[in-house]
Order: C-alpha cells, then structure tokens, then sequence
C-alpha cells in the first residue's frame, strides 16, 4: 500500500465506518457497539503500522504526504504528512479513541447509535487537525472537529450541558475566526511580487519560499513591519482558547463537568492538544521573530496558568471539576515549555502533551467509573474506598502519581525537561529563572491537590453504607486502563524511545527558526532522523548513545542528545541560501 494511501486510510477510516453505522438498526445495540470497536480497532491497527513504516531519512520534513489540487483556482490543495511529532499525537488520538468507545460499551444506553457515529467522526476532524499540511484543509478540520463534540456534550451530557455546550463552541468560533483572517492575509501577502500564492504550509514556513520572498522585498517591507505580530496574535488566540490558556479558560471546566465521560478523555487527551500543536506547527514556524519578542509575556500567563489551576483544583469539591481544572495547570507546562524556544523545553512540551492524555485520561476514566457506581462526584460522599475497591484504588494512585510527575512514571521526564529548558543555559534571561522557579511550584501544587482527593476518597473510616456495597472494576474497566498505566511506566523507565520519535521534528519547526533570529549559538542538531524498525543494536539508525547532552546539571539516567555541531545548510543554522537572522 502506498505510505500516503495508508496515512489517509487512517484519518477518513472512522468517517467511514460511521457511514457505515448509520445503516445499521438502532435496534442492535450489540451489532452497532461491536461494528464501533472494530472500526476503532482497525484504525489503531493503521497507525501502528504508520509507527512501524515511520522514515524520514531524505531531506524531507514529512513522510507519507499527499498532494492533491482540490481548488485549483486558489491553489488550495488536499495536502497531508506527518513528522515525529504528528504521528505520535496521531497514535494518541487513536489509541484514546478505541478506549473511549470500548469505555461506552455499557455507559451509553439511549440514542446508542447516533453517539457512536458522533465518537467516530470526531475522530477523523482530530487526525485530519494533525495530518493537514495545507492551511485551509487544516481550517477545516479544525470547525468540523467541533461539530461532533457539540453533539455528544449537548445529547449525553449532564443537566448544564446546553449551557457548556454553547460556551465551548462560542469560544473556539470566534478564536478560529480570527485565525481564518490571519490565513487568508498570509495567501495573499505569499502572492505578492509576482510569486504564486499558496496556502501550503511547507512552502509558507520557508525562509526562501514565497512568503519569505515577498517580505524581503522593498515594496512590501513596510506593510511586513506592522502586521507580524497582528497575524500571531490571530492564530494565538486560537490556540490560545482551546490550550486552554489563563485567562480563556474558563469554558473548559463546564464542558468537562458535563460532557459524558468519554467526551471528557477526548477532550483532555486530544482536543487540548490542539492548541499546543497549532502554537508549535504554525505560530513559532511562521512568525518566529514575533514568538521570540512575546515570549516572556506567553511564559508569564503560562506559569499564572499552572498556579492558579493547581489552586482552583484544591478547593473543588467535585472530583470531575479537580480535574478538570489540574488540566489548566498541566497544559500551563506545555506552553512554558514551548516558549523557552530551546530544545529541552520544546521536547519536554511535546512530551508533556502525551503524558497529560494518558494520566488525566485515566483519571476521567477513573471518575466515570465510580460516578456509575454512586451517581455522585462529590468528594464529601466517598471514604475509605481501598477497602471495598482495591483494584480501583490502585490504578488510581498510579494515575495520580504520573499526573504528580512521580519518578519512573512519565509525568517527571515531560515536566523535568520542561523546567530544564525554561531555566536554560547560563545567558538566558533572568525572567526564564523566575517562570522556571515560580512554574516548579505548579509541581508541589498538584501532589497536594491530588493526594489530599485521594485521601479523602480511598482513605478513612468507611463509614456511608452506600459505599460498602461498591463492586470493583470489571475485566471491560480493566482492560481500558491496563493500556495507558503501561505507557505511563514505559515512558517514564524509558524515555528515549519516545524522545527520538520527535526530536529531529521539535529541531526543524520551533528551535532552527527561533535560533536565526536571535542570533545566539545554533542548538545542535539532531545527528539522527527518526526511523523504524530500528537499526543495529535496536536503536534507529544513526543513534549514538554515548554523546553527552549539554543540559544544566547533565542528563538524567536513560537520555542521551546528540553531538555538539552545526544544523545542516551552515554555520549559521539557516538553511542554505538564507541570510543568518533574516527577518521573516
């Protein structure tokens, strides 16, 4: 099969088993529920097979593209790929899309086929966000994906639900139309001075490219020295929204309150991820002189973000709002670590991203669970649960402690670099220090947050009679968590195997173009390209294991970076033909 048909087969294979479910009788619910776990299924399955097939040993930033005229008149194309770093939030949204519809196998019992078309075309409109290298195609996999959730928030939710419903959509429509202003202006300023406009994201971000011709030119010069900024802040707000970052936060713990529960993990474990991504995909890419001017201002409401989350969540008295609200304070991390512009703070973000999937996606699996159980979240009506569900406490307190960034489980490495790469080398600014010092305080926040829920919850006398009669989880629960306390383990033991996943991709889209403008030393570049299967010694080909690091303070046990030297295309770290610093 060919790399690119199989990357597309895996986006639109969701769409199309929905499609399929539609002709189904409403009446089996068994065949319907059992076709939505297949489908689910086969497109994790695909993109395994992505993982496994994964090269990019040319020049070539993405593999498995696609290219297609779709409006030839604007040169709009049907244009995917994916690099180290799409392809594992693809895996991401995969294997938390099969969990989820597994979880629904017994928690949905009206309208059961119309949720299940919902879950699975939400699917496609998140795998086609990550995959669309063509900013309109992007664009419109970024509002369809919002269609499906506003179905499953609005049908399944809870009693707020209209209410949630219409603020999460509101919020992310008028971010999205501000960032539809900004591609359209792009398009247009990329045709300038005869060149071809386009809507290609390669081309885009190239200094040499159309865009970074037309802003080099005297003719335009002016106009580009008054509307960068304009034009990040457009996409931020965006991305900002859906982040979510303080102070546009505040519709994300109602849509969590009262979406169901399987819209709860989605939501944490992928559309969150949305706004991360799209900062390190478009925003530093394309404007990376704007990104380095307003850093210490993205860095500031990043770590206001983590404390002031991690606060709200300790007074929260429902368990679903803690953590609903311990994800403002997780993805305060993210930001804080995309913004240090280095290359510890960018991986340690991209990182970070997965690890707060798979912990704040099992603690809303975990919350779902017992609210089945006792039709409350109410932290005051639980106690002394570890001796009725033992099972239940222990994914619990494993979920917790990755979410604390408990050594040896993923949450440290994600955070551990982060703070890294906010601290920086000696030379960055004094304020770095301060975000990194004030954002470590995020850490100690959420171990007490959490273990004061957990104390409340699994501890003390068991004294409700409701409570004592509480099954634990079933092999189905079982099975849906087993998946993600594994990834939490493997990440944390062996952080590597994921780092050199996305390394070379954290290089070329955030660290390359940030390095040129601000003229300090090239960060080395990765000495490898991602590959599998691996090469000699099961490690990918080009990997030296030996080479030291160069972070503050060293590495710790289980990474190592590659060697000293220059990004290729010069000593300057532009590629080659661009002028060191230029101005994009």
């Amino acid at each position: 099969m060919n790399s690119g048909t199989l990357l597309n087969l895996v986006v639109f294979l969701p769409m199309l088993g929905a499609f399929t479910l539609a002709f189904l009788p409403k009446e089996q619910q068994g065949l319907v529920k059992t076709w939505a776990v297949a489908v689910a299924g086969l497109t994790f399955a695909l993109s395994l097979a992505l993982l496994r097939d994964f090269n990019v040993t040319r020049n070539e930033q993405f593999a498995f593209q696609t290219a297609v005229a779709w409006i030839p008149q604007f040169n709009v194309q049907y244009k995917t790929g994916v690099d180290g770093i799409s392809l594992l939030l693809v895996l991401l949204t995969t294997l938390l899309s099969l969990i989820a519809i597994v979880y629904s196998w017994e928690g949905i019992h009206e309208r059961v086929k119309e949720y299940f078309i919902w879950l699975l075309l939400l699917e496609t409109g998140m795998l086609g966000v990550f995959v669309s290298l063509d900013l309109i195609l992007f664009y419109v996999f970024w509002e369809v994906m919002l269609i499906p959730m506003y179905f499953l928030i609005g049908i399944w939710g809870s009693a707020n639900r209209a209410y949630a419903t219409i603020k999460f959509v509101l919020y992310t429509l008028v971010g999205s139309l501000l960032m539809l202003i900004a591609i359209v202006w792009l398009y247009l300023a990329s045709g300038a001075n005869g060149q071809q406009p386009t809507f290609d994201l390669i081309a885009l971000s190239d200094p040499n490219g159309p865009l970074g011709i037309s802003m080099q030119v005297s003719g335009t010069a002016a106009i580009w020295k008054q509307t960068p900024f304009w034009l990040f802040l457009a996409f931020a707000a965006a991305f900002a929204v859906k982040v979510p970052m303080f102070p546009l936060h505040t519709w994300l713990p109602d849509a969590h309150t009262e979406a169901p529960t399987a819209g709860s993990v989605i939501l944490a474990g992928v559309l969150l991820k949305m706004g991360t991504y799209g900062f390190l995909r478009f925003c530093i890419p394309l404007f990376p002189d704007v990104a380095v001017r307003v850093a210490p201002w993205f860095m500031a409401l990043a770590v206001i973000g983590i404390i002031y989350g991690a606060l709200v969540a300790y007074v929260q008295t429902d368990m679903k709002r803690l953590v609903a609200y311990s994800s403002v304070s997780h993805l305060g991390f993210c930001v804080l670590g995309l913004f240090a512009l280095n290359r510890e703070g960018v991986m340690g973000s991209i990182l970070q991203m997965v690890n707060h999937g798979l912990s704040t996606g099992a603690l809303f699996l975990l919350v779902g669970m017992i609210y089945e159980r006792r039709h409350t979240r109410e932290i005051k009506e639980f106690g002394g649960l570890w001796k009725v569900v033992p099972i239940f406490g222990l994914f619990l307190v494993i979920s917790m402690l990755s979410s604390v960034g408990l050594p040896l489980l993923n949450g440290f490495v994600g955070e551990f670099l982060i703070l890294a790469g906010a601290w920086g080398p000696p030379g960055y600014p004094a304020t770095n220090r301060w975000a990194a010092v004030l954002g470590a305080t995020g850490v100690i926040l959420g171990a007490v947050y959490l273990l004061w829920m957990f104390q409340r919850v699994m501890q003390g006398p068991l004294d409700r009679p409701e409570n004592q009669r509480l099954r634990d989880l079933n092999w189905r629960e079982i099975g849906v968590l087993l998946p993600l306390v594994l990834l939490m383990f493997w990440i944390g033991v062996r952080p590597t195997d994921w780092l050199r996943m996305f390394d070379a991709a954290a290089y070329q889209n955030v660290v390359r173009h940030t390095d040129m403008v601000t003229g300090r030393a090239p960060t080395p570049a990765p000495s490898f390209t991602p590959s599998f299967p691996s090469g000699p010694n099961g490690l990918p080909s080009g990997l030296n294991p030996g080479m030291p690091g160069g972070m503050p303070g060293g590495l710790p046990p289980g990474f190592s970076l590659p060697p000293p030297g220059g990004p290729p295309g010069g000593p300057s770290g532009a590629p080659s033909g661009a002028p060191s610093g230029a101005p994009r």
